[in-house]
């Protein structure tokens, strides 16, 4: 637990002192600690072990079918792929409209908001027009029909919602152009989805000051 703990702690001093200055440097440092992470996990369950790793679309799709700016900017999803091969499967979730937990602004108050629809040359749109509450499909060579394949590898927009929402500049905050095959294995898709509830919440006892710890929180 102690060695763990240390290796917590260095990740995060690197990554905060990292971002001040190098953006780009500073996410492959986190995608990594992400993917350590997991090796360690798996390490420490032992040979044959397995692993669920729940996260964002753009960390958990392949960085190399995305525009995730510079070529040289990898991701979780990558990583794995390159050192696990086919015994990884990754799948991506979409949604056409409903609601979403996240800000309005960095270090503001979350709040519950609606979804602007997707725009039209989008995969969420084509997703949308299938008139289908929900699905999955594989992706896979092989496993999806070839006519429907070549289609999704037309390189089409994906929507990209974290943390933060700007629905007045959707375009420009939260898309990113793709190609749906190559990110992923398979897609599970929701027209409307609503946003996910805590299973509880405690307040600290001490109220913090206003970005007491920005933007070191070691």
């Amino acid at each position: 637990m102690k060695v763990c703990l240390y290796l917590i702690f260095t990740d995060a001093e690197r990554y905060y002192k990292t971002m001040y200055y190098n953006e780009e440097k500073s996410w492959n440092l986190r995608e990594t600690h992400m993917f350590d992470t997991l090796l360690r996990l798996l390490k420490y369950r032992g040979e044959g072990s397995k692993a669920i790793v729940w996260a964002h679309n753009c960390h958990v799709g392949n960085a190399r079918a995305m525009s995730m700016g510079p070529r040289s900017r990898l991701n979780l999803g990558q990583l794995a792929r390159e050192r696990f091969g086919k015994d990884v499967i990754s799948l991506g979730c979409g949604t056409y409209t409903g609601t979403v937990a996240a800000a309005h602004e960095w270090g503001s108050n979350m709040q519950i908001m609606e979804i602007s629809p997707a725009l039209e040359d989008s995969y969420e749109f084509l997703a949308h027009k299938t008139g289908l509450d929900s699905f999955c499909i594989d992706l896979r060579e092989g496993k999806c029909d070839e006519e429907l394949r070549k289609e999704l590898l037309k390189k089409r927009l994906q929507r990209f919602i974290g943390v933060i929402y700007y629905p007045e500049t959707e375009r420009e905050s939260h898309y990113s152009a793709v190609e749906l095959p190559r990110q992923f294995d398979g897609y599970i898709w929701f027209d409307t989805t609503r946003a996910v509830k805590p299973l509880g919440i405690r307040r600290s006892d001490t109220a913090l000051e206003f970005n007491e710890n920005y933007p070191f929180e070691v």
